[in-house]
């Protein structure tokens, strides 16, 4: 009982002795804020930010465009996934594309796509879409790819036709890649959307020009503000989909 306390209190605790560490160095360094703010200057710009309005609306900006390319990339790369492993055929079509265009830095299509779309919102929503597309689709190819052979052979000598095996059966199996695919898209759409904030940062809004916009002008405790604020969001968005896959599949988290 003692541990189990223990250790739901202990990630609480190793952030507060983080911050007591922060606090003390800097007061005893004398560091300037414009190298180092404390974390009590940080919570004060936090708390200005809030008050302006600044934070609650490009925080939203910013969610919004990851939400809705993951949204894209979360519904047509588990589609692309789950055809490529129960379709040969669609395998071999698909497999040259994917395998193209997987490791490719997805940064580098920045330049191409403001030429196509500006630095509007497309051009955000776009990239969002693009970066977490791959990460799913091949998670979710990988784990139709390595549900067990011998529960499809049971579910086809029970009299189960093809497709009753891959809706009862490989989909179900399928379930924790699937969400592992889904993580690593967020993961990967958040940092590139901030990233496109930070480039097309012309006044369209988002936490990647609010960082860039307080970096320009030297304002330290901001550009950490930003940054905390980033952290809080990712760690919130991937602890939320870890909720809702002990919700939706209890049985891929046993």
């Amino acid at each position: 009982m003692t541990r189990t306390w223990l250790e739901r209190i202990l990630p609480a605790l190793s952030v507060i002795g983080f911050l007591v560490a922060w606090q003390i160095f800097v007061d005893v360094r004398h560091i300037p804020s414009i190298y180092l703010p404390s974390p009590l200057a940080v919570a004060k710009a936090l708390v200005v930010m809030a008050k302006d309005g600044s934070l609650v609306a490009n925080l939203s900006m910013t969610l919004l465009r990851i939400f809705s390319g993951f949204l894209i990339a979360a519904l047509s790369g588990i589609v692309v996934g789950l055809l490529m492993g129960m379709s040969r055929l669609f395998e071999r079509v698909v497999d040259p594309w994917i395998a193209a265009l997987y490791p490719l830095p997805k940064i580098s299509l920045f330049p191409l796509l403001v030429i196509w779309l500006g630095t509007g919102e497309s051009y955000k929503i776009i990239i969002s879409a693009i970066t977490a597309f791959f990460p799913i689709a091949m998670s979710t190819y990988a784990g139709v790819r390595q549900v067990d052979s011998g529960l499809i052979k049971a579910a086809k000598d029970l009299g189960a036709s093809w497709s009753q095996v891959q809706l009862h059966v490989v989909l179900p199996a399928s379930i924790p890649s699937i969400f592992s695919g889904l993580q690593l898209g967020m993961g990967v759409a958040i940092i590139l959307v901030v990233a496109a904030e930070m480039i097309g940062s012309s006044g369209e809004g988002g936490m990647g020009y609010l960082l860039i916009n307080a970096g320009q002008v030297l304002d330290t405790e901001r550009v950490f503000a930003s940054l905390v604020v980033l952290t809080i969001m990712g760690a919130c968005i991937i602890k939320g989909q870890q909720w809702l896959e002990r919700k939706l599949a209890p049985w891929a988290t046993l």
